[in-house]
């Protein structure tokens, strides 16, 4: 899965206006133009896939940086905040993850729920091997599968 094909599916899941995703990278940080948004929220073109619309890729700082400004918008600044938090590079299915829960409150219940929702079945061990920090002896890399399936369920929970 690639970046912009998640927040494409986020934006979807959490029924977000492009005036919104505007509004949210400006929380983390980042300067997009309104004119940007909607080629943001185009999916990548195969190589091979002539007369398809140009797209801005988004690069994985970028996307971190939405998912802090998603936390920002729904949860509000932190008291004392001095501005957005620094990138942290690690994988990004697994940084989607954490920024996810926090953002949207979510417990460990909550999203072994979602990934059922989604017909997919994870164990609380699995979940807390991906909440792992890399570098971790039980740290794991959570899948683009898994990623797609706990979009769905984001999806199937938010939106009637």
């Amino acid at each position: 899965m690639d970046n912009n094909d998640i927040l494409i599916r986020l934006r979807y899941a959490l029924d977000l206006k492009n005036s919104d995703v505007k509004e949210i990278f400006a929380l983390g940080g980042e300067k997009v133009d309104a004119l940007d948004v909607p080629l943001i929220l185009t999916k990548t073109p195969e190589p091979d896939d002539e007369g398809a619309e140009a797209n801005i890729p988004l690069a994985n700082d970028q996307l971190e940086r939405f998912l802090n400004g998603l936390i920002t918008f729904n949860r509000g600044p932190k008291p004392g905040d001095s501005g957005p938090p620094e990138v942290s590079g690690e994988h990004v299915n697994n940084l989607v993850l954490k920024k996810l829960r926090i953002a949207l409150e979510l417990t460990s219940e909550d999203l072994l729920d979602l990934w059922k929702l989604a017909g997919i079945n994870v164990s609380k061990g699995e979940l807390g091997a991906f909440l792992r920090k890399e570098g971790h002896k039980n740290y794991k890399e959570l899948g683009d599968q898994l990623m797609r399936n706990l979009l769905k369920g984001i999806t199937l929970n938010y939106r009637p």
